[in-house]
């Protein structure tokens, strides 16, 4: 016993080590497709999921999908090994007293089915929820300048703590579902310890320690609570593989977007001269909308010619220069830059003759010198 109890120990050690391994491995992984796919997104795309959203994604979601798969690979083998393992030996010694947790396994069964149904949703609406907050500390981070020149700390303080509490709210409502796992299970155990207690005790007075030794009841009782300890670990797995389905779908929304903007089958490798053409220009930000912002724009700018675009704020000016280096498609008419369609192009050989000096100045962290490097 004291060997195998070193055994044990030993292959415990080990599980922790090589699932929290696994597990970080696969956050990680999840991290590095998911930022891969973002770096093919067009605005359009980004816009879809808002930059909050996704954060949380990288972070939030992945962090759930880590644990969830840790967790399972410690308890999602070994439970249901140890519960198979300990009814066979329960069956062995007294297959009668045996029927108890086959009464109590479907009871179980279907309580964690009714949790899972309940709470999957909650989850769902709660990594929503999370993904508000984050808006709202990354308009007010990025916003700081505007709040505190109009005063309106309190105004910003209050609708941090709406969110937060929408958050809150929901989280306790899907807790108190949860909650239920616990005591039912714990009910159910003793249940059957005192059914067993009680039937194995009429048993062995009544058959004088014929069909059951009071060695063998007490050897019961230990499968009894090993049987149920199991159950409650797979219950407790199964709870949060379903708070974890949230995640997932988020993430495979993210890895399952399609980049609206995509090289052609033989894209064009060289830009023949800096000549801009603008022929019957529409422009929606929304794909089947008929909403246009730009309508039928005709333009020809000649090669090293220098023309101004002027216009009031939300009159389209940067939507009309975006469409030269192709951060958006035209919904109708064309953009040619010399002398041939920007869709005809590879896009990293049509940007990088394409320079653009921001209304708004950026500076990633690092130096000066980086990011002068960087551009």
């Amino acid at each position: 016993m004291v060997v195998m109890a070193l055994i044990s120990m030993s292959l415990g050690i080990s599980s922790a080590f090589l699932s929290s391994r696994a597990g970080q491995g696969f956050g990680a992984n999840l991290r590095r497709a998911q930022y891969d796919r973002i770096q093919e997104y067009s605005f359009r795309n980004i816009e879809k999921f808002s930059t909050a959203s996704l954060v949380t994604r990288l972070t939030n979601d992945c962090n759930m999908m880590q644990m969830t798969l840790m967790m399972s690979m410690r308890l999602l083998v070994r439970a249901p090994v140890m519960l198979v393992c300990a009814l066979a030996l329960a069956a062995s010694i007294s297959l009668r007293l045996s029927r108890v947790f086959l009464a109590a396994i479907p009871l179980l069964l279907i309580l964690v089915v009714i949790i899972i149904t309940k709470i999957s949703p909650l989850f769902t609406i709660f990594q929503e929820r999370t993904d508000g907050v984050n808006l709202v500390v990354q308009e007010n981070l990025s916003a700081i300048r505007v709040v505190k020149a109009y005063v309106r700390e309190d105004h910003e303080k209050k609708k941090f703590q709406a969110a937060s509490n929408g958050i809150y709210n929901m989280f306790v409502k899907a807790e108190k579902t949860v909650a239920y796992n616990s005591p039912v299970m714990q009910i159910t155990v003793y249940t059957c310890i005192l059914l067993i207690s009680w039937l194995g005790a009429k048993l062995i007075v009544g058959s004088n320690n014929t069909e059951l030794t009071t060695g063998e009841l007490t050897s019961l009782l230990s499968y009894c609570m090993t049987i149920l300890m199991n159950l409650m670990m797979v219950s407790m797995i199964f709870v949060m593989m379903s708070m974890s389905v949230a995640s997932a779908k988020r993430i495979a929304e993210v890895l399952d977007e399609k980049a609206d903007l995509v090289n052609p089958e033989n894209p064009c490798y060289e830009v023949k001269d800096g000549s801009i053409v603008f022929d019957h220009v529409d422009f929606g930000y929304h794909a089947g909308d008929d909403k246009r912002v730009l309508t039928d724009v005709n333009l020809k700018i000649r090669p090293g010619e220098t023309i101004g675009i002027i216009g009031g704020t939300g009159s389209s000016k940067s939507s009309l220069v975006n469409l030269i280096s192709r951060l958006y498609d035209v919904t109708g008419g064309s953009v040619l830059v010399g002398g041939r369609d920007v869709r005809d192009y590879d896009i990293e050989t049509l940007r990088n003759e394409v320079s653009v000096v921001l209304q708004k100045n950026v500076l990633f962290s690092g130096t000066i010198l980086e990011n002068l490097r960087w551009g």
